[in-house]
């Protein structure tokens, strides 16, 4: 199941001045909340770039659909509601403003979701997961890579090695897990650098990093501008990640007509991205300056993220499973995970419909080619075929994606490693995943990208 303009950067100075003004004269972002105003501004904390957030974020303020049900919403209680959207590049941010009473309605990755829960009950401004945006069961929305002519191979090669990560983040936790699988000591045998994704990007292509651990979407786009090459693909770890939406609890309980109106909306856009990925795709590229053909990697159909807001027993359980990770790294004490995961909510929203969504399970990713000049894609029942298509229409092809064969992960066709096994090709997101499948096929051996289409066709 699949299921406006940018924002001008507001200095944080101008945040906190609208902020303050907004909970003076309104009746939400703040505690005046509890008023009875009929002029209620409601603040949406969102990460554009974080594409996996698209639902509750980016793709949901193009589309108007938070607006249109407060507009509707209003007419019913005599309210005039305002929404507005603060875009931010992590989650941290987001939480100091949510706990300063600021920001009402948030989302982010599920390590930046417990940070949230554990900053929201020691400053007394509990908060409450409320639905999820996009998922990935196998953890595929974490990649690290390198500097497309780095000779690092695998993960061992990093020790004593700099690493740029955003520490706290999902991508930061895929870090400190696969290293230790690979028997490294996150703390000791590589120099971690806590950089935003942005900075760390930058630090990758100048060389003063030697690998890039982040979230969706900077190892796709750094991947498809050609200024990175996966390393380690995240879903070899074989644990959910995931993006949510987390709500103040006084406000969830002063307004729950509006977050009711939030998670129609969500509901809504989730629904609109699943029957309109490429449309969808455009929109969020249109709005964030982030290449279409990388947000389709992550958000089309078949795409490395699963959108649905039902708030899954795994996620929970992947969810619980984070909390030693955060605690080891000195950012959180004990979270009670039980007591904030709520999603009451979205089952009043959902209605009857809940257990439904509850037990829907992801498409395989399959091979999708997106040619210049269309608005659809074109889909394959192997990599061979794909390669075959691509090879026929050799200037036309705007984006190829394949599935990873181990792990199913989609990555670009003409990025990813193929293996010749025979006849058969297949390709691998990453050098070492490729190495392993060799290992146990004797005979099969990587071949170019260029031999790849060549044989093919």
């Amino acid at each position: 199941m699949r299921s406006p303009a940018r924002k001008k950067r507001t200095t944080p100075a101008a945040l906190l001045a609208t902020a303050l003004l907004g909970s003076l004269v309104t009746g939400c972002g703040g505690d005046a909340s509890a008023g009875d105003a009929t002029h209620v501004t409601v603040t949406v904390g969102y990460q554009s770039k974080t594409i996996n957030t698209v639902t509750a974020g980016t793709l949901l303020r193009s589309l108007g659909f938070f607006e249109r049900e407060l507009a509707a919403q209003g007419k019913r209680d005599g309210i005039t509601y305002k929404v507005e959207w603060q875009d931010y590049a992590t989650g941290a941010p987001i939480t100091a403003q949510m706990t300063a009473g600021k920001i009402d309605i948030g989302s982010m990755g599920d390590f930046p979701l417990l940070i949230n829960a554990a900053r929201g009950k020691q400053l007394g401004r509990p908060t409450r997961l409320v639905s999820v945006t996009g998922y990935n069961l196998r953890g595929a929305l974490n990649t690290v890579v390198t500097a497309p002519e780095s000779k690092l191979a695998s993960l061992e090669d990093l020790k004593g090695k700099a690493v740029s990560t955003s520490v706290g983040s999902a991508a930061d936790g895929t870090l400190v897990r696969a290293l230790q699988q690979a028997g490294l000591d996150p703390d000791k045998d590589i120099r971690k650098l806590n950089q935003q994704p942005s900075v760390g990007a930058s630090a990758l292509q100048a060389g003063s990093a030697d690998a890039l651990s982040q979230f969706v979407a900077w190892p796709g786009l750094l991947a498809f501008q050609g200024r990175a090459k996966a390393l380690y693909d995240g879903a070899e770890l074989n644990l959910p990640t995931f993006h949510g939406v987390t709500v103040r609890q006084d406000f969830a309980e002063q307004r729950p007509k509006v977050l009711d109106a939030f998670l129609r909306a969500q509901i809504d856009a989730t629904r609109y991205l699943n029957e309109h990925p490429v449309r969808s795709a455009e929109k969020v590229a249109e709005a964030t300056e982030l290449p279409a053909e990388a947000v389709y990697l992550y958000n089309g159909s078949g795409g490395i993220a699963t959108f649905d807001p039902a708030v899954k027993p795994q996620l929970v359980a992947a969810l619980k499973k984070d909390v030693p990770v955060l605690r080891s790294a000195k950012l959180v004490g004990d979270v009670d995970v039980d007591s904030f995961v709520d999603d009451g909510p979205l089952k009043r929203v959902y209605g009857g419909d809940y257990a439904e969504q509850l037990a829907a399970t992801p498409e395989p990713s399959g091979n999708e080619v997106w040619l210049e000049g269309e608005d659809r894609t074109r889909s394959f029942d192997s990599p061979a075929a794909l390669l075959k298509f691509v090879a026929a229409h050799e200037g036309r092809v705007r984006a190829a994606y394949v599935p990873d064969a181990t792990t199913g992960t989609r990555w670009y066709a003409d990025r990813a490693v193929w293996v010749q096994d025979g006849e058969e090709l297949s390709p691998f997101v990453t050098a070492s995943a490729a190495r392993a499948h060799i290992q146990d096929h004797p005979g099969a051996r990587t071949v170019s990208y260029a031999t790849a289409l060549k044989r093919a066709s």
